[in-house]
């Protein structure tokens, strides 16, 4: 009999592809969040018995970077949320007489930064800013696991795309109503990738022991936000001549418009192909179809 698989953050976005995939493959996980009683990801914290009998950790906990304007509270919260938490599941787990065999971490290419039209494969070095840095920390915390022998992979996402939230989510009342547009100039690029192939990834990263290290996890085809834009226009057959200009963006959200709606990530995956991963979706408009 398999054991469980373990998951935090189970109740989010990407939880709830993950868990809804390993009920269709009729898997046994169950999940752990900071109500219960030894899980304090804030401060860091997992009490022994929390990991109980799984040999699988799939770890999504972790404050969302959405929302309204950067405070330093905030901030606060999305880098201890995911360093200190991270560092507790991995501690966790190297605490073991026998470890649990595997540890898969959400990550996320803003550990590139803003980079233009270069294209990043998982070999690029780090760029700079808050989320390069929070990325940067949030990976190193899981080295006391793998110090510990733990097999431990970092599923680096691009923007996740889905109806029910992230960046599409908040993006479809205003391209429903005809008053979308691109941002500022268009030209930032976009590492897009649809939810069902995260589930993929997740699932996958954990039973396939070939797998360690890092792994954009973004669709093949990265788009501008100008052919991004246009492509969710022709899908919901509405217009989209409004372009919000820079000032505007920085004007109302500050640093996270700055880092989130503003920047430019042409992040591929290379390490999933030669995996010999496929991605269900690997083109922007077909899977903005099936979503919406």
């Amino acid at each position: 009999m398999q054991s469980p698989i373990l998951l935090t953050g189970a109740s989010g976005l990407i939880g709830g592809a993950v868990t809804n995939l390993l009920d269709r493959e009729s898997r046994s996980w169950r999940s752990v969040s900071h109500r219960d009683s030894g899980w304090d990801p804030a401060h860091g914290t997992m009490a022994d018995h929390v990991l109980g009998d799984a040999d699988t950790v799939i770890h999504l906990a972790g404050e969302s970077i959405a929302g309204l304007r950067w405070t330093n509270a905030k901030k606060q919260r999305i880098y201890d949320s995911r360093v200190y938490g991270t560092r507790a599941v991995a501690e966790a787990m190297a605490r073991r007489d026998k470890p649990p065999s595997t540890l898969v971490c959400a990550s996320a290419v803003g550990y590139y930064g803003d980079r233009g039209d270069e294209e990043l494969t998982e070999d690029a070095e780090p760029g700079s800013g808050f989320l390069a840095d929070v990325v940067r920390d949030w990976e190193a915390a899981a080295d006391p696991a793998r110090e510990a022998g733990v097999r431990v992979v970092h599923l680096r996402l691009g923007v996740v795309l889905s109806p029910k939230g992230g960046a599409l989510g908040q993006m479809l009342p205003a391209f429903r109503l005809g008053l979308g547009g691109r941002l500022s100039t268009g030209d930032m690029w976009m590492s897009w990738v649809h939810l069902r192939d995260v589930a993929r990834a997740f699932v996958r990263a954990g039973e396939d022991d070939a797998w360690t290290g890092v792994y954009n996890v973004t669709a093949p085809t990265p788009v501008t936000n100008r052919t991004f834009t246009h492509a969710l226009g022709r899908v919901l057959h509405r217009p989209t001549a409004l372009p919000v200009p820079a000032f505007a963006i920085k004007l109302g959200l500050g640093e996270m418009g700055d880092a989130l709606l503003l920047s430019s990530t042409r992040a591929v995956p290379e390490r999933l192909s030669k995996a010999g991963f496929t991605f269900e979706y690997s083109h922007v408009e077909p899977a903005l179809k099936d979503l919406l």
